[in-house]
């Protein structure tokens, strides 16, 4: 039988919510929160689940959260209420441990995705889902980004957090230089003294790397100059850029590869 969870202040609850507000105590713990019957079920697919946490009216709804792998806890709703992060909980919520990746797994011949201080986690989440959709090998995020793995950018990537490689980086520029030295086509997304991304040739042998800017400021010009070439994307003069999110996803689709 599930041991029954009663008291907002158990340990455990204390515990998972401390991982949902603290990205410094997921770092250290190598352990991450994510709610919802759905994402959990596909984290669970690529990531070691813990710790799973359910209302009985959870459990009656979803029977198949029985087969998750992990420590099951039954949690009263008020319990439910405190773990919960959005404004209808489904009364679903689970302990990962966080995959650990590094560059050395960054290979010639391969597809990545980089993004320099994109600090929204609704556009982070995006673009890992993006890769994941159109096969890259991974995602490198400089200092700056938004967490991949705190609850809101894990609801936005719906479990392609840790479908792929994601790694933490610092700086770009010396992680770009290191690309380039195996081969690797940096191309870097801005809007002046760049190319259509039309021009540009859609698939690169010896491996491409896709670098995305923030929001507000786009990328430094020291990671530009750190790249290959500089690309855009035609539009209309109705808007005067694309968010993170879209402009990345669009590029994603262009340097898909073969077989998408």
């Amino acid at each position: 039988m599930d041991e029954k969870i009663t008291s907002r202040d158990n340990a455990r609850v204390k515990y998972a919510c401390r991982l949902a507000a603290s990205g410094a105590f997921r770092k250290e713990e190598g352990r991450f929160f994510a709610e919802g019957r759905k994402l959990c079920c596909e984290l669970a697919k690529d990531a070691v689940l813990e710790q799973l946490f359910y209302t009985a009216a959870a459990a009656e709804k979803w029977p198949e959260l029985a087969a998750l792998p992990g420590a099951h806890f039954l949690v009263e709703e008020h319990v439910a209420a405190k773990l919960a992060d959005v404004p209808s909980p489904q009364g679903v919520f689970g302990v990962f441990r966080t995959p650990a990746h590094t560059l050395d797994e960054v290979r010639a011949g391969g597809r990545y995705l980089a993004l320099e201080r994109v600090q929204d986690p609704g556009n982070v989440g995006t673009l890992l889902r993006s890769a994941a959709a159109f096969g890259f090998d991974g995602v490198i995020l400089s200092d700056g980004c938004a967490a991949p793995y705190a609850p809101k950018t894990l609801r936005a990537s719906m479990g392609a957090a840790v479908r792929l490689p994601v790694i933490e980086a610092g700086a770009l520029p010396p992680v770009l230089a290191a690309m380039r030295a195996k081969g690797i086509e940096c191309l870097a997304a801005a809007l002046y003294q760049s190319e259509p991304l039309g021009s540009a040739p859609a698939d690169y042998p010896g491996g491409v790397c896709v670098v995305i800017g923030s929001e507000g400021q786009g990328l430094t010009g020291e990671t530009i100059a750190a790249c290959s070439r500089t690309v855009r994307i035609p539009m209309t003069d109705r808007v005067e850029s694309l968010n993170a999110g879209i402009a990345g996803s669009i590029l994603l689709w262009h340097f898909r590869g073969a077989g998408l």
